[in-house]
């Protein structure tokens, strides 16, 4: 019976559905490429616009606060008016927001240009998984995932390479003018390939809902990134946190008493689903927090120039491609089940953490290095697609677009918390090791610390301290991946007895009669 439904699935399977693949991961790579290429252009931009501190910082946090705010929003429109027509119009957003920010001409019109980007980024992020959803069967969708993985990794990993080779030859408009060819080549291909899905519930909006996750997203991961410049008990953090935690309270009681509500509060009872959830909390947290750290740790501990330094991350991107094209974690699934593909792909992060820490020292050159963040690669090509997997099947088909809007949620406010957590550690353990000469009080980063009149001794204890202070806060990434990776797998562990149960209750219930 079951080899005739595989047969039978088989036989309905798009035969176009990895050429469709192939077009969703490509808007996938643009989105997650501008999260991390303007940062190497902040230079040229500043100096050519006449930029301030804080404009620079809406720069960068207007793409992430409206991507962020409105993945909820955006998985759920996607779900109830349709999943191609989300991608298309999210297509289109992002390519006229980098059309405009490539030629813009003042700072304020940058920043609104990112925050058009920002929301078609939103659209996109949540589409692209709900689509593979869409056209992909049970046996087929791991590996779909582990490509769709393999991607963003790229498209994360690769922004300062891409970015710093675009400045050596380009002015700065043009890391963001190769997004435009891209996105319309997407949309018309998108337009002729990808079949329209949408749930049956109906186009009943749930604005209230809607409001209240794009205020509760936003201030939250406001707060989150004004950690890093102001500080834990500031009133730039404490307000938009308190502001965003009232919000998504509301939304929460909201969402439980709406008939028609874009996220099922009910999912979260779902132990398959939380476990997965936890775990891609703490994996984004890594990843996005290591390469916050790695990115200092390759220039200022080991010296190399902003250019070698992303070209020294490439091993890593190219693992996780590596092994997801391969289908590493596809293959190992039906082997050790979900729960121990994670517990794994978890442990393999936080031993490559602790590598980089411990062996990326000066006296080891890169070498050390390197061993950690191929490990680190391992780990995250095994855990990501498993746990992306693990949350889209525990949830209906129809809700498929408010579920990647979770997924990607957990892996920004994750991504965020990490950068924040193990930022604040490193600046925390940084100041305490400063020698008294330096002055602490005053010291702000690295390149304050330095700019002093010190003799060769001090500058040797400061960036002793630094490297110590990096070391630290990796080791205490590593620690939070490999608790939560074990609680994250646990809980999944759980699930999957839970629903092995019943499957053989029914059986003996049947047999009983029939033996007596």
């Amino acid at each position: 019976m079951q080899a005739a439904q595989a047969a039978a699935a088989k036989l309905t399977r798009d035969p176009r559905r990895w050429v469709i693949l192939g077009v969703i991961c490509l808007a996938q790579f643009v989105v997650l490429l501008d999260n991390t290429v303007l940062n190497v252009a902040i230079p040229s931009i500043n100096e050519e616009l006449g930029a301030t501190i804080a404009d620079t910082q809406w720069m960068i946090n207007a793409y992430a606060l409206l991507q962020s705010g409105l993945l909820l929003t955006a998985g759920s429109l996607s779900d109830r008016y349709g999943r191609k027509r989300a991608l298309v119009v999210g297509l289109l957003l992002f390519g006229l927001g980098s059309l405009v920010a490539a030629y813009s001409q003042s700072a304020p019109q940058l920043i609104a240009a990112r925050a058009g980007m920002g929301i078609g980024g939103a659209l996109l992020m949540t589409t692209t998984l709900a689509v593979i959803m869409q056209i992909f069967d049970d046996e087929e969708r791991p590996r779909a995932i582990g490509i769709w993985a393999a991607v963003s990794s790229i498209g994360f990993a690769a922004g300062p390479v891409i970015g710093g080779v675009f400045l050596a030859h380009f002015w700065w408009g043009s890391i963001f003018l190769i997004n435009v060819p891209i996105a319309l080549l997407s949309v018309v291909t998108v337009v002729l390939l990808v079949p329209e899905s949408k749930s049956p519930m109906g186009k009943r909006p749930d604005l209230v809902g809607a409001v209240l996750s794009t205020i509760g997203m936003v201030g939250i991961v406001y707060a989150i990134i004004s950690i890093p410049e102001h500080g834990w008990t500031s009133n730039r953090v404490l307000v938009p946190g308190l502001v965003g935690a009232v919000a998504l309270t509301a939304f929460v009681r909201w969402e439980a008493r709406n008939p028609f509500p874009m996220l099922d509060m009910g999912l979260f009872r779902n132990q398959r689903f939380t476990g997965a959830i936890t775990g891609g909390l703490l994996v984004a947290f890594g990843m996005a927090g290591s390469l916050f750290l790695l990115t200092q740790h390759l220039q200022f501990v080991l010296g190399y120039s902003p250019l070698a330094a992303g070209l020294r991350t490439a091993p890593l991107a190219l693992t996780i491609v590596a092994l997801n094209l391969w289908g590493a974690g596809a293959k190992l699934l039906p082997k050790v089940g979900t729960s121990g593909t994670i517990a794994l792909g978890m442990i393999l992060l936080a031993a490559g953490l602790c590598g980089v820490a411990l062996l990326g020292r000066p006296e080891y050159g890169y070498g050390g290095m390197l061993a950690g963040l191929l490990v680190m690669g391992c780990g995250i090509a095994l855990a990501i697609p498993a746990m992306a997997n693990a949350i889209m099947s525990a949830i209906p088909p129809e809700k498929a677009g408010a579920g990647a809007g979770v997924q990607s949620t957990v892996t920004e406010f994750g991504g965020g918390l990490g950068v924040a957590v193990l930022g604040a550690a490193l600046n925390a353990r940084f100041v305490a090791l400063l020698p008294a000469v330096v002055g602490v009080g005053a010291v702000g980063s690295l390149q304050e610390a330095l700019s002093e009149t010190l003799s060769p001794q001090a500058r040797t204890q400061v960036l002793d301290a630094f490297a110590d202070s990096v070391r630290l806060s990796q080791l205490i990434g590593a620690a939070a991946v490999l608790v939560g990776g074990l609680l994250a797998a646990l809980l999944l562990q759980r699930a999957e007895r839970a629903e092995a149960t019943p499957a053989g209750t029914p059986s003996t219930t049947v047999e009983s009669p029939t033996s007596a």
